[in-house]
C-alpha cells in the first residue's frame, strides 16, 4: 500500500509519541505538529477509514499493525538518513528537516539496499574486509 507523505508524518508521529507516553491522544498529536485539533481530527478519522490506526476506549489512538509497519519503515528511514547527515557535518535540525523530504522520496527497495550497502562498507572498514 502506498500513502501519502503527510499520511506517513502523521503515523510517525504517533508512533514516536507511543514511545514516549503510555497513550496517545489527537491533542497530543496536535502538539506534536503545531497543528488546531480540528484539522487533526480529519487526519485521524482518514487514519482510521483506511485501516492504519484504532481507537480504545478512551478515544486514544493505537496503530494497528498495518499502521505500524508503515510508521516504523518510514521512522526507520528518518533516523538513518537524519544520522547518515549529521555524520556527514549537517547541523541536527537542518539533517531532521531534510531526512523528513527524503524518507518520503525513496522507494522501500531502494533504501534497504542502500541501507545494506552502508552497513557492508562500515563494516569493511571497522574489519579491514
Amino acid at each position: 500500500m502506498r500513502i501519502h507523505h503527510s499520511k506517513e508524518d502523521y503515523l510517525e508521529a504517533i508512533l514516536v509519541l507511543s514511545e514516549k507516553t503510555p497513550y496517545v491522544r489527537s491533542i497530543d498529536v496536535a502538539d506534536f505538529f503545531g497543528y488546531s485539533k480540528p484539522s487533526i481530527s480529519r487526519a485521524v478519522t482518514l487514519l482510521q477509514e483506511d485501516g492504519l490506526i484504532e481507537f480504545d476506549e478512551n478515544k486514544h489512538i493505537r496503530l494497528t499493525k498495518q499502521g505500524h509497519s508503515i510508521a516504523a519503515k518510514v521512522y526507520e528511514k528518518h533516523t538513518f538518513f537524519r544520522e547518515m547527515l549529521e555524520q556527514a557535518g549537517v547541523d541536527r535540525e537542518t539533517a531532521a528537516a531534510d531526512a523528513c523530504r527524503i524518507e518520503h522520496a525513496i522507494s522501500n527497495e531502494s533504501f534497504d539496499k542502500l541501507k545494506t550497502a552502508y552497513k557492508k562498507s562500515r563494516r569493511i572498514l571497522t574489519d579491514g574486509k
